[in-house]
């Protein structure tokens, strides 16, 4: 069973009198264990086809399957549970609340979920596994700011695996960091894969997606290309570094 099934997308938008066709009829399938980078020109569907896949909008027409679940015609509540429960958000400008620490920045989203009944102890466990596995263990009194960029990134990735989801979903996460720090992120995603877990990557710097196992190239709302990644790129290991 794949981990992501999208068949004859299509999501139209009204803008005034006119309709945009933002995806027209996109096919695409991601396999459990999979690294794909999605890319594409402005206008080319990738930031719609990143909501839909994040559950955050569902297309006019045609299917998609997560995890063996079809959330096309679910309603906001139940795309809310299922993007709770299944998948892990990071994004380009990391989103983390200014005066708050790095433990209370991501213990949030088990706050917030309805299913994840946990005690304060074992909410604590999962804070705590969570910056260890991103290597900031001992940064977890620090707010964002005592933080580097690519510090506070791997707090965000932290808070994205703490729900234990199967996908995480990564919006140009790079796009704020200089290429050494970006490099040490995208080592970290590529120990989460390693580890069995899908990665959606949406980027539009090459350099970027070489890090990736397949490259999936949009334009006009429609999948352009798909192919794997010649000559991946591998970073060292993030967790042995402190920047």
């Amino acid at each position: 069973m794949a981990a992501i099934e999208i068949r004859d997308l299509v999501k139209t938008y009204r803008m005034g009198e006119t309709t945009v066709e933002a995806l027209r009829g996109m096919s695409l399938s991601v396999e459990k264990g999979d690294f794909v980078a999605i890319m594409g020109p402005s206008g080319s569907g990738k930031s719609t086809l990143m909501n839909i896949i994040g559950c955050l909008d569902r297309p006019t027409s045609g299917r998609y399957v997560l995890e063996g679940t079809d959330v096309s015609e679910m309603n906001r509540d139940a795309r809310a549970d299922v993007r709770n429960e299944k998948i892990g958000f990071v994004f380009q400008s990391f989103n983390l609340l200014a005066r708050t620490s790095a433990r209370e920045n991501v213990e949030l989203p088990m706050l917030y979920s309805s299913k994840l009944k946990m005690t304060e102890a074992e909410r604590n466990q999962r804070v705590q596994r969570a910056l260890a596995r991103v290597g900031l263990a001992d940064r977890e009194d620090h707010t964002p700011a005592q933080l580097s960029g690519g510090q506070q990134q791997r707090v965000a990735v932290a808070r994205a695996l703490v729900t234990e989801p199967v996908i995480l979903l990564a919006d140009e996460p790079t796009g704020n960091l200089d290429s050494r720090t970006s490099e040490e992120v995208m080592g970290l995603f590529q120990e989460l894969n390693d580890d069995g877990r899908t990665v959606v990557l949406i980027t539009h710097e090459p350099d970027i997606a070489a890090f990736a196992k397949r490259v999936v190239q949009l334009r006009d709302g429609l999948v352009l290309s798909d192919h794997p990644v010649a000559a991946r790129k591998r970073a060292a290991p993030p967790a042995m570094k402190t920047k």
